[in-house]
């Protein structure tokens, strides 16, 4: 006689293997699919930076839109009702980091947005004082999730594609970013990249911004990438994806490994 034990363990098994087939062949599906043409005006209107992608791309975003729709909640808060459009416009941006590698946000569940700007408390040390202080943000993503939007920013961003200021995009960098288990500008890089590399690059890269910033000289990336070495990441996607030719021509060894790790090459997108 088979003790009742083994029995409850191979139906536990049996379940959870059969869960998780259920859940790949779901996710297979997802990603395979096509949004309807209403949904695809959406994103066009909502997301211009979408329309420029070459075309191979434009199915392969749809599917992980899809995907991200799927996974993700949208909460409204401080009375803003969540639409389709927000959905939609928000998933777009954020599937345009990983639209062409296995990179996944697979720990983000819920994104939070507010009509505007919105209060956060931060803690801020000064000596041996610990003081906690109220600050007026845009966007926060916290590690695991959530991510928190402004939506009146997100729409901003959004709308000129070509400035390289966008909250989905900076939030989203910082998803990507921690990855990695923390968020400090070191994602998980490609297989056809080196730590050392990526280190040597971004380093002497942040080193020109901050001395740029501090020089009060115009840069292509936002002074505020000059903050630490995660917002100089984050900054630098905005510009890649927003200022490509720009940041190419400023700094040709970062725009190379930014490329490399997304495996996109947004200067060949179309920009006329």
């Amino acid at each position: 006689m088979i003790p009742i034990v083994f029995v409850i363990v191979a139906l536990v098994t049996g379940m959870f293997v059969m869960h998780s087939r259920n859940k790949r062949t779901q996710r297979k599906k997802l990603l395979q699919s096509a949004l309807t043409d209403e949904e695809r005006r959406i994103v066009g209107t909502q997301a211009p930076l979408v329309r420029r992608l070459p075309q191979d791309l434009q199915s392969k975003l749809e599917g992980k839109i899809s995907l991200f729709l799927e996974q993700v909640d949208f909460v409204g808060c401080d009375g803003l009702e969540i639409t389709k459009e927000m959905q939609l416009s928000i998933a777009a941006q954020a599937c345009i980091l990983v639209v062409n590698t296995e990179a996944w946000y697979d720990t983000l569940r819920t994104i939070l947005v507010y009509p505007g700007a919105f209060k956060s408390k931060k803690m801020m040390q000064n000596g041996f004082v610990t003081a906690e202080k109220e600050i007026v943000r845009l966007g926060e993503s916290w590690a695991r999730g959530p991510v928190i939007l402004s939506w009146a920013h997100t729409v901003e961003g959004a709308e000129n594609d070509t400035d390289g200021q966008n909250v989905v995009l900076h939030e989203f960098a910082h998803q990507l970013d921690n990855l990695s288990g923390q968020t400090n500008g070191v994602p998980v890089l490609s297989k056809r990249q080196s730590f050392g590399d990526w280190e040597r690059v971004i380093l002497n890269a942040y080193e020109r911004h901050l001395h740029n910033v501090q020089a009060n000289r115009q840069t292509v990336l936002l002074a505020y990438g000059a903050e630490n070495h995660q917002e100089f990441f984050a900054v630098a996607i905005e510009a890649f994806l927003e200022k490509p030719m720009a940041l190419k021509e400023d700094e040709p060894e970062f725009y190379a490994q930014l490329s490399t790790l997304l495996d996109l090459d947004p200067c060949t997108w179309k920009w006329s």
